[in-house]
This record gives structure tokens, sequence and C-alpha cells, in this order.
């Protein structure tokens, strides 16, 4: 993976700062951390029966079982048949992205406020120690883009949600920005070959 830049690195600490300074304001900031998705989109709980309350919607796209406009595959990633078994979607998929080693994909930006600070999908490996790692992208003012690494998957040889749901930093982003930002999420298989599916964002204020 490469590495952060100075430039990178000094926003990832001021993100994480204002995150962490954000939180015992929250009153104080109630205009700018709204609960309803910033695009009105459909909200849902896919994770319910392993014990997630929280409400998600959809990233666009993120069943791929239609135009993957906006979404960037590098490295062989490609879609194949074969979905998640769950149905979180509402209805059984018939399709998934296949991630080999090395190769990388990246959603298309979506709109995030504070209410997104995590997002979770559903995965699985198609070989042994399969591991694939997280980033978030920003679309910062004046600076462009800002990719923060924000952990890595080890997978098993199962359909399954990843094990927790991880941070977007969307409380800080979403402030810096007036209240929304633009955000990617990017997958990068690490080593051996691993399928993703149904790649929720979760407005964890609005969980029940």
């Amino acid at each position: 993976m490469k590495h952060l830049s100075k430039r990178g690195l000094g926003l990832a600490g001021v993100v994480a700062g204002l995150a962490l300074a954000a939180i015992p304001a929250a009153s104080a900031q109630a205009a700018l951390i709204t609960t309803s998705p910033c695009d009105g989109a459909k909200l849902a709980q896919p994770f319910l029966p392993w014990g997630d309350t929280s409400l998600y919607r959809l990233v666009p796209g993120g069943d791929f079982e239609s135009s993957l406009s906006g979404w960037t595959l590098t490295g062989g990633a490609h879609t194949v048949a074969g979905s998640e078994p769950f149905a979180s979607t509402g209805k059984l998929g018939s399709i998934s992205l296949d991630l080999p080693a090395g190769s990388s994909v990246s959603t298309p930006f979506t709109c995030v406020d504070a209410a997104y600070p995590t997002f979770r999908f559903f995965a699985k490996n198609n070989s042994l120690l399969s591991v694939v790692a997280v980033s978030v992208v920003y679309r910062v003012p004046l600076v462009g883009q800002a990719t923060i690494p924000v952990g890595v998957v080890a997978l098993n040889s199962k359909w399954a949600p990843n094990l927790l749901p991880m941070l977007t930093g969307s409380i800080a982003a979403g402030l810096l920005n007036g209240g929304t930002a633009q955000v990617s999420l990017r997958f990068t298989a690490v080593t051996g070959n691993s399928q993703i599916d149904d790649v929720y964002i979760d407005p964890r204020c609005m969980g029940a």
C-alpha cells in the first residue's frame, strides 16, 4: 500500500482531532450533525441478524447487480456470478465483486455527514489467509483528495459481514465541509483472492 503524504498525514491528524473535539460539543453542533441521509436514500437494517440494530443505506451500486458507474476497478478486480446468501437488500442477488491479490476497487464518491460515522459490508475469501485493506478517500476543499487507511479485514471461507463496523471519519469531515462531505471507500486485496458484496454506510445516530 502507498504511504500517506505529509499533507495526508496532517489532514488525518486534523480529522482525528476534530472528531474527538466534536463529541462533547455534539449538542452545540446540532445544525451540522443531522440524522437524515443527505441524499435521501432509503434506510434499512441489513445486519440485524448479527445483532447490529443500526440503520444503513446502500452505497451507490454497492450490490453490484447493475451498472458500476462511478466505481474504479484496478489490478483485475471484476464482477463474478454469486452473491452473499442473506438477501440483505431485500432480495437475493446474483453478482458480487472478485478481488485478486493486489487488485483494488473504489466506490463512487457519495454524500456523508456527521450522521454517517461507520460502514459495513459482506465478504469472503477464496484462498488461505485472504486479507483486504480498507481506506477512506475524502474530497477536501483546497487540498483535493486525502486517503486515510482505516483497517484491514481478515476473511473466512464463507460469506459473512465484516466483524465490526469501520469508521469513516465523517463527523470531523462533515464539520470541515459545512455539514456534508464526499467520501469514497477503497478495498485492496493484500493477500489471496477475496469477494465483497453489499457495501453499506451507517448513520449511527439513527440506530435503534
